[in-house]
């Protein structure tokens, strides 16, 4: 059994509670001895109290022995350079002069226990594969423990000095170089149709708040076009950009004129093995950024992405070049594919099969055979694929069973309207073709779909179907146009994502809208495919009935839905915007295996930022999530908490 080493504390403490004893019952014998008695209890106190110090050193010397002679083990340990700790249980027996100068700083700890003295020493996780790390008095020690501590046998303990290499450590790590790629995004928008001078004065005014930004910094920015930049500084100033919250995004929106204001897209590369490592983390942060609308900053780390800003909406490019040479690309991939499928995401929507309709047509137009791909029982869309069924398009919709064994090496797949993998349709399509397409207007989400042989991402869109009736203009000779069904359909998509073309519709979306009325789309015939049950319209209004206003957001957490969930849920959201005060709403629903959430705004709310932090994603003004295992209190605190922490972000952003 092992024997319990009783400390030099606990024994003088023993002692002086005994002569308090004798010295009381001396008091009942004689009140005069209690006097003589209390005098020599004081001076033998103070004797005591001055030679502690004394009495441990010297029975440390008694311990450690003086020559050594008749150990060798304890000799050898003892003029070991490292500092060494024998522990017997949680006492400290015995320990080498490098120990007591370099850790102790000279105070001897015979016999005391190990966690009174040093706090934070962990026996279990010093004696584990590569030792613990130990901070003791203002110092970093690496510990490494061997022994038989836990069956009763004596422990000892190595310690080494890490604290110059630390400090070297955390001076390399916070000089490590931070790239960062700047695009004005607004730069043409706002300076188009300017006068010379006033031209000069905004760029000036540019350059003053990148001047103000970088020598805050201690780095350089560098212009490598009129509206790119490069700028590199060190980790430790970086920090402080984050701290700030990339401020410069707010102060650079306080420059504008009638035509716009001035935003940036900053892509940041930190943490990279050398130079070329960040610059390239730099580029796909910046890519990211500008595919998730601009006015923001995205940054690559080796543990994945960060978000900062993203407040506005995206910036509408009047130009329709790209338009031009991505429908030229897609002429070649479909030409060389014998043939082509097409589908959007889970559960899908107006949009998705509008665009996928509208994807269909071009394949046509190519002659080469072309499906979609849809789940008809699990769909928003129903109104459209039956009137498209009943007007001799069944032989176009296939399932993915169906269209799994038709594959070959050369078929294309065309994704429409979610650019994630865990999204579209069917996943098991997706990994067996070697070829995709992407056409999509959500804003990018980490994760996305990579290697796609074209990826036609537009945030500023309105829809997909958008996207789709722009290439359809460049699209074959004057014959080669989508009739009035075709029309139909991606003209119910354009107005389904901008609710009758009240948000997020800008110039370029009437004019697709436009071109889809010459093409003999009619807005009643649309408007009816919108058209829901009796039963869909009271489930939604109990929907709308039971919502809490939270900070500006109205809030739907409800058990179930006695209608159509898929359909009633992001109705239910859009209404909630019509009531005063609401900037946005969030409709959570139980579904039989998960909880369903559809959030819509106005624009004020960047609803997508907030379903992020639940895992999901979509657009600045229209986004989802799903969420598995959970309740639906758990659901609404998990809102609530999303909500709180984008108000102050918000806050911190306007400090």
């Amino acid at each position: 059994m092992r024997r319990t080493i009783i400390t030099i504390d606990i024994a003088l403490a023993l002692l002086a509670v005994a002569c308090v004893a004798l010295a009381v019952l001396l008091a009942l014998v004689s009140p005069t001895l209690l006097l003589i008695a209390a005098a020599i209890l004081v001076v033998a106190a103070v004797v005591l109290v001055l030679n502690v110090r004394r009495l441990r050193r010297a029975i440390a010397r008694l311990l450690n022995g003086v020559s050594h002679s008749e150990s060798a083990t304890q000799a050898s340990l003892a003029n070991l350079s490292m500092p060494v700790l024998i522990l017997s249980g949680k006492s400290i027996v015995w320990y080498n002069d490098a120990f007591l100068n370099e850790v102790m700083d000279g105070q001897e700890t015979c016999l005391q226990s190990i966690y009174r003295v040093m706090p934070g020493f962990d026996p279990d996780k010093a004696a584990a594969l590569g030792g613990a790390r130990l901070e003791f008095r203002n110092r970093s020690f690496q510990v490494n423990g061997s022994g038989a501590q836990s069956s009763g046998g004596l422990y000892l303990a190595c310690f080494q000095d890490l604290t110059d290499l630390r400090h070297k450590a955390d001076r390399y790590d916070a000089s490590r170089p931070v790239v960062m790629r700047i695009v004005v995004d607004t730069y043409d928008e706002v300076l188009k149709e300017l006068k010379e001078s006033e031209k000069a004065r905004i760029t000036s005014e540019i350059d003053a708040v990148f001047e103000r930004f970088i020598e805050k910094t201690g780095g350089f920015l560098q212009r490598v076009s009129a509206y790119r930049y490069i700028a590199v500084m060190e980790d430790c100033q970086y920090e402080k950009i984050v701290a700030g919250r990339f401020e410069i995004l707010e102060k650079m929106r306080a420059i504008g004129t009638e035509t716009g204001i001035v935003t940036l897209s900053i892509g940041v590369g930190r943490g990279g093995g050398d130079f070329a490592a960040c610059l390239e983390m730099a580029d796909a942060a910046l890519d990211m950024a500008l595919g998730r609308g601009g006015d923001q900053a995205a940054v690559r780390s080796p543990e994945g992405f960060e978000f900062y800003g993203g407040v506005t909406r995206s910036v509408e490019r009047h130009t329709k070049v790209k338009s031009r040479i991505v429908a030229a690309a897609l002429r070649d991939i479909i030409e060389q594919s014998d043939s082509v499928l097409i589908m959007g995401h889970k559960l899908s929507d107006l949009d998705a099969i509008g665009s996928a309709i509208g994807m269909l047509r071009i394949c046509k137009i190519y002659d080469r055979p072309a499906a979609i791909v849809v789940d008809k029982n699990r769909t928003m869309a129903s109104s459209l694929i039956d009137r498209m069924c009943q007007n001799g398009y069944e032989d176009d919709f296939v399932t993915a069973a169906e269209a799994l064994p038709a594959i070959t090496p050369d078929t294309l797949l065309v994704v429409v309207d979610t650019h994630v993998p865990t999204m579209v349709e069917s996943r098991e399509i997706y990994d067996k073709v070697s070829k995709v397409v992407v056409v999509d207007h959500h804003r990018k989400m980490v994760g996305h779909i990579e290697g796609a042989v074209i990826f036609y991402h537009e945030p500023y869109a309105s829809s997909a179907s958008e996207l789709v009736a722009e290439l359809l203009q460049y699209t074959g000779g004057r014959e080669d146009r989508p009739n009035q069904l075709e029309s139909e359909a991606l003209l119910a998509g354009m107005m389904l994502d901008t609710r009758d073309f009240v948000v997020n519709a800008g110039v370029r979306t009437f004019e697709a809208a436009a071109y889809l009325r010459r093409m003999g789309a009619l807005t009643q015939n649309v408007k009816l495919l919108f058209a829901g049950s009796l039963e869909n319209y009271t489930a939604k209004a109990k929907l709308v009935e039971s919502a809490i206003i939270y900070k500006g957001c109205a809030i739907v957490v409800a058990d179930h839905v006695e209608a159509d969930s898929s359909v009633v849920i992001p109705q239910a959201a859009n209404d909630l915007l019509s009531i005063e005060g609401v900037q946005a709403s969030f409709v959570a629903v139980q579904m039989p295996d998960k909880v369903m959430i559809s959030a819509r705004s106005m624009g004020e709310v960047n609803v997508q930022v907030i379903m992020e932090k639940l895992g999901g994603g979509g657009h600045l003004m229209m986004a989802g999530a799903q969420l598995t295992g959970v309740t639906m209190e758990k659901t609404k605190t998990y809102l609530m908490a999303a909500v709180d922490e984008y108000r102050k972000n918000q806050s911190a952003q306007k400090a």
